[in-house]
């Protein structure tokens, strides 16, 4: 089953009753409360100072492996709580994931490269048009680890062309619009990878390339690389739609949470996008048990 992200951007009271989400707005008295069942979500989206939330609501939503993004004054998603036990064989996994290999690491990160590259030069050569032959040749030679950083170079080119109406533009977190849709996306996208890391067994915070101490996903932003693109892709559908998007109000956010929806291919099928990072984590994890050597990411290439 598809599991529901659910956003507040509106003042709510927020409890558990019967396994269910209790949803009352306060500023409606005698507005009939509103339920969702806990079981069906995967990601809830917090998104006003005046959201209370029960501390039973929130063993329930941990229990189910909800992923409860909080976000700042901005309303850029900044905070995120996930469970601390996912798995029932976590500890075994906590162990193969730690004395993974540094062969096998730069081995997983190779692919992780490969893989992206790829599903950008899809999107450039789908959407713009575009000769992509280059980052084809750039993906495939991609070597374990990435030592020469082709990841980079692929990087520069494919955000050259990406918004060409945008002058000068730069991929940077604090940048000029579209900047903005990409950030809002990819935290998005994050949540539902880390989820996906943690009902696997897996530690987000220890990664296979990205080792920044002050980091605790880590390992998600890793896993999420090949999935970029499909945030990039709907990205473009937005700007192309003629939707304003200097400011992500809340017809801009309501689009943003299809993306755990989205069709993608993963293993020569298609599936929505939150089941195939579940089919992604769930292969790395048998990548640091030593059963298979290659992890399963999604391809626009066949789609």
């Amino acid at each position: 089953m598809i599991k529901r992200t659910i956003y507040f951007g509106n003042p709510a009271y927020l409890s558990l009753h019967n396994a269910q989400m209790i949803i009352r707005n306060p500023e409606l008295v005698g507005d009939e409360d509103k339920t969702v069942p806990v079981e069906d979500m995967g990601v809830m989206i917090l998104d006003n100072k005046q959201i209370t939330i029960t501390q039973g609501l929130l063993e329930a939503l941990l229990e189910n492996n909800v992923a409860v993004v909080t976000c700042d004054s901005s309303h850029l998603p900044t905070g995120l709580l996930l469970p601390l036990c996912g798995n029932t064989t976590q500890n075994e996994r906590f162990r193969n994931q730690m004395d993974v290999s540094l062969p096998l690491r730069k081995q997983l990160w190779q692919q992780t490269m490969q893989s992206k590259i790829s599903n950008q030069a899809y999107v450039l050569n789908s959407r713009k048009g575009m000769d992509v032959s280059n980052m084809l040749f750039w993906a495939n030679s991609v070597r374990s680890g990435d030592p020469e950083n082709i990841e980079a170079r692929a990087a520069v080119y494919y955000w050259k062309y990406m918004f060409p109406d945008v002058e000068n533009f730069i991929r940077d977190r604090d940048g000029v619009a579209p900047n903005n849709l990409l950030n809002y996306g990819y935290a998005i996208l994050r949540a539902i990878v880390a989820r996906a890391l943690v009902g696997s067994g897996l530690l987000p915070t220890i990664g296979i390339h990205h080792h920044n101490k002050y980091n605790a996903y880590c390992l998600a932003d890793d896993i999420m690389e090949p999935y970029r693109p499909y945030v990039d892709n709907l990205v473009l559908d937005i700007i192309e739609s003629g939707m304003e998007y200097e400011t992500i109000d809340t017809g801009l956010k309501k689009r943003f949470l299809s993306i755990p929806v989205i069709d993608v291919v993963i293993d020569g099928e298609r599936s929505p996008l939150m089941v195939a990072v579940g089919q992604t984590t769930a292969s790395l994890a048998k990548c640091f048990n030593g059963e298979i050597r290659r992890i399963s990411y999604p391809s626009i290439r066949t789609e």
